[in-house]
């Protein structure tokens, strides 16, 4: 959100997008880290019987684990205003690493130098982190879109590209945190303190190379820049927001609800389709069995291999690059693809419990939910950066991360009408109505998005084409208002 744009290349993009890559890979490797490890902290025995947790019930972890993703969700939203309208991205981004940091290191004090305030320390780490992602989370990612002038055709590309890093530092941590955790002899607290090492290393990272690579971008918060451009042209806003901007915001809104529907089967994946490995899969190579876990790596696995293809592919399309409203709608569809693995996984079984399926079905499964997530993840990020009005576009990111934490909320409740009263074939054909009913509303939610395509194209005003900048939909707008001024009068 700066006039000045630093130069350099490297793979066709901009340098600073590689930085800010590097700096989101560990900042989500410290978060998935800490993840990873927060709710088996929480259950495992008190120091006094042996073990190095808080010897909670697994139904209030749980609980707490909700309560916190919610909040890691919307925090972004305050953040995101707070650097449009005081900070800045860059200044935001280096106080909410710090409290990020902070907050790993609060978690990770041990408990023998707090005797007696084990909650009460565990409860400050956790709303100190909390604080920091509300911060980092929505302005990294502007600063991402920031790098590209309107109009620019790699913006999606770039977006998938860091996509790819967030997504290594997951795959990492899971790796990195367990193995340090398991050499302290299970003190999962060794593992907060490695997540806050994580969040240590990406703030220095941007410290010592965000003005060389970045230039100014993010050091100005977006409201002043907003003014500035509008002063230099002349203009003085008389309305809060532009019939341009308010088709924009528009678009952001309606695209919001289709990206619910996908990240509410998407979330499966932690909650469903584990029960479903672990339950109903043969897991079993030779006379070794894969760990339940374990596929819970392969989205992590195929976005790292496949992002970079799917990141060219979309520059070597030009012009021929679909738009983003069509792009969501393949994702939608490859989600679809990838419940219909489901399904047959399912049918494999015949209804007897006691069959247990492959396990390449949910190899494929995973595959088509990856491939539906980078045709509707980064090209979301990318999508806010293009329509949110320049002086809340950290605020309209924030607001963004909210229909995740919906879907979030949904996609629990989606799935745990499984049920686990019942006998295991009813959770089996619970399970089987479950994934017919996200594959169909994935379809259905996927021609309706595509049936609208162009109607939400014509409302972003030239935002995704090349050619058509702001200034040519403003003077559309002027002559618009003009011709309905004469036809009153």
């Amino acid at each position: 959100m700066s006039e000045a744009k630093p130069e350099g290349t490297m793979f066709g993009h901009p340098k600073g997008l590689f930085l800010l890559f590097t700096t989101e890979l560990w900042e989500r490797f410290s978060y998935y880290a800490m993840r990873a490890i927060l709710v088996l902290y929480l259950v495992d025995k008190v120091q006094t019987e042996g073990g190095h947790g808080l010897g909670w019930s697994q139904a209030d972890a749980i609980s707490l684990y909700g309560t916190f993703t919610g909040l890691v969700y919307l925090t972004p939203l305050i953040g995101g205003w707070l650097a449009d309208t005081y900070l800045g991205q860059r200044k935001a981004i280096y106080i909410g690493g710090f409290l990020m940091a902070a907050g790993q290191f609060l978690l990770g004090t041990p408990h023998a130098w707090v005797p007696g305030m084990e909650i009460e320390m565990f409860y400050l780490g956790l709303g100190t982190l909390i604080l920091g992602n509300g911060l980092f989370k929505p302005n990294i990612s502007t600063m991402v879109g920031d790098l590209y002038e309107e109009g620019d055709h790699r913006r999606d590309g770039a977006f998938t590209i860091f996509y790819m890093g967030i997504n290594v530092g997951a795959f990492l941590s899971g790796i990195i945190v367990g193995s340090v955790v398991a050499a302290y002899d299970g003190n999962f607290q060794a593992g907060f303190i490695c997540a806050g090492i994580g969040m240590i290393a990406s703030l220095i990272i941007q410290f010592f190379f965000a003005q060389k690579l970045l230039g100014d971008i993010g050091t100005v918060p977006a409201a002043k820049v907003d003014q500035r451009k509008n002063e230099a042209k002349g203009e003085v806003r008389k309305e809060p927001l532009t019939k341009i901007e308010r088709d924009r915001i528009k678009v952001i809104m309606v695209m919001g609800l289709f990206t619910i529907v996908f990240w509410a089967g998407f979330e499966q994946a932690g909650g469903l389709m584990n029960l479903f490995t672990n339950d109903f899969t043969d897991r079993t190579i030779g006379s070794w069995e894969v760990p339940t876990t374990w596929f819970q790596s392969l989205n992590a696995m195929f976005i790292v291999l496949f992002a970079p293809v799917i990141a060219s592919i979309w520059i070597k399309l030009g012009k021929n690059e679909p738009n983003s409203p069509v792009k969501f709608a393949l994702g939608l569809f490859f989600l679809a693809v990838g419940f219909l693995f489901m399904i047959g996984a399912v049918l494999e079984m015949g209804g007897d419990a006691s069959v247990k399926s492959s396990m390449w079905w949910l190899v494929g499964a995973y595959f088509f939910h990856t491939m539906g997530e980078l045709c509707l993840s980064p090209i979301g990020l990318s999508m806010v950066t293009k329509l949110a009005p320049l002086r809340i576009a950290s605020l309209m990111m924030g607001a963004w991360f909210l229909f995740i934490a919906a879907a979030n909320k949904i996609g629990g409740l989606v799935g745990s009408l499984i049920g686990h009263g019942g006998s295991v074939e009813d959770q089996l054909a619970n399970a089987m109505a479950i994934f017919a009913g996200i594959a169909i509303t994935s379809v259905l939610s996927a021609i309706i998005l595509y049936l609208m395509a162009d109607k939400l194209v014509d409302w972003m005003h030239g935002a995704e084409s090349k050619h058509d900048s702001e200034e040519k939909a403003l003077e559309e707008e002027i002559a618009v208002t003009a011709e309905h001024e004469a036809i009153k009068r």
